[in-house]
């Protein structure tokens, strides 16, 4: 199980310099503790949420100020930028990290799109089409390209990168249809949605079958599952959870912009993060609803959110009492003391995760506990980790 960090850049109030050296603060300490790799997203529009706009740049700094973790780009929004700029700039820093990139591609949601002059129902046609021309840009000769959205007359075009044949490739997904995309185009799923392993579980099994007759549009399969979660290891087992989980409801706050309007949101959260716990579903019972197996991703019985009187408020206030108990127990969380966490990240393995990628600094989280818990992370749980793979290997 590799373990990775994600990275938002968030501060609450506006402070662009301090986070920009505390981020690298963290991700020369996340090198030195043996992190395998740290992704930076990329947003634009999200004041306070996000200052993340331009992952190349900061990679610059980050190839030459570590050794050895991976740099992810998580995710490049294709439909934004010219496919031959994208593979320049990934190319770029390959060389100068000496071949540890990893090439994540999305295409955002429509409150960024908007912002960029994309019309939102051209993305996923624009984010394919890009998708498809970067590896063969990065095949050696000129290349060219007559496409719906881009022209590229014959150009022979450097770098290429430094890992052979190119970077892996990945797809951050939301959702059932983009996993089986990512499947049948060969690259590595990014679950990106904070979701309890046990509700994932069926989904990577079937992208594990799927995957393995995949028409890959580069040169190889990267057959990986990367899913993602807060994370947050302190000595103070409750206070940890607690923060971890506050931190949580706020990147996931109904203030936020891009989540304006999205009034299923609260529904689908409570479902992906294991349903109605027990102890919730008499102070809801008459919100609840059960349908058979046919209506219910969880099979009959299970309790779901019924919205039908309108607003999603009721989801909303039932997503807001899930404690952080519940939260840490079923995986959607990893924290608490490293005992705590080392169960957390098992819950993930044992549901087919490959990679576990942790967001730890948000606007909620102090950067001196960020670093605290990366060091407890670095010298008590991923020395464990090591050590169960070790005997793993010895026993097979």
């Amino acid at each position: 199980m590799r373990l990775s960090l994600a990275y938002e850049m968030q501060r609450p109030v506006v402070d662009d310099h301090a986070v920009i050296q505390e981020t690298l603060e963290q991700c020369v300490l996340a090198d030195r503790m043996g992190f395998d790799a740290i992704w930076f997203v990329e947003h634009h529009f999200l004041t306070s949420f996000s200052m993340s706009p331009c992952p190349e740049v900061i990679f610059g700094a980050l190839s030459q100020l570590t050794k050895r973790i991976r740099l992810g780009f998580g995710v490049v929004i294709l439909p934004y930028h010219h496919p031959v700029r994208v593979a320049e700039r990934v190319a770029m820093v390959d060389h100068m990290s000496g071949g540890r990139v990893e090439f994540g591609t999305g295409r955002s949601a429509p409150y960024e799109q908007m912002g960029m002059g994309i019309d939102p129902r051209n993305s996923r046609a624009m984010w394919e089409e890009s998708l498809r021309m970067i590896p063969r840009i990065w095949e050696d000769g000129p290349f060219s390209w007559e496409g719906q959205f881009w022209n590229v007359p014959p150009r022979d075009v450097r770098p290429k990168p430094y890992q052979k044949p190119h970077p892996p490739i990945w797809v951050a997904a939301l959702q059932p249809a983009t996993y089986e995309l990512a499947a049948e185009t060969g690259i590595g799923v990014m679950a990106l949605s904070v979701a309890a392993p046990s509700y994932l579980a069926p989904h990577i099994k079937q992208y594990k079958e799927r995957v393995r007759h995949a028409k890959p549009v580069g040169k190889f399969i990267n057959d990986q599952w990367l899913s993602s979660t807060m994370a947050l290891c302190d000595w103070d087992n409750k206070g940890a959870r607690e923060l971890a989980a506050k931190s949580l409801r706020t990147f996931f706050g109904p203030d936020r912009p891009y989540l304006k309007d999205q009034t299923h949101l609260y529904e689908q959260l409570v479902a992906s993060w294991g349903g109605v716990p027990e102890h919730l579903k008499a102070n809801f019972a008459r919100y609840l609803k059960t349908e058979g197996a046919a209506g219910s991703p969880e099979g009959a019985g299970a309790p779901q959110v019924d919205l039908s009187g309108g607003s999603g408020q009721i989801a909303a206030a039932l997503w807001n009492q899930i404690d952080a108990d519940t939260l840490v127990d079923r995986g959607v969380l990893v924290a608490g003391d490293p005992d705590s966490c080392l169960r957390g990240i098992a819950i993930h393995e044992d549901a087919g995760v490959d990679e576990l990628q942790f967001l730890m600094a948000t606007e909620t989280v102090p950067h001196e506990k960020v670093m605290t818990s990366m060091e407890l992370f670095g010298k008590h749980v991923i020395p464990e980790l090591k050590k169960k793979a070790g005997a793993a290997q010895r026993r097979a």
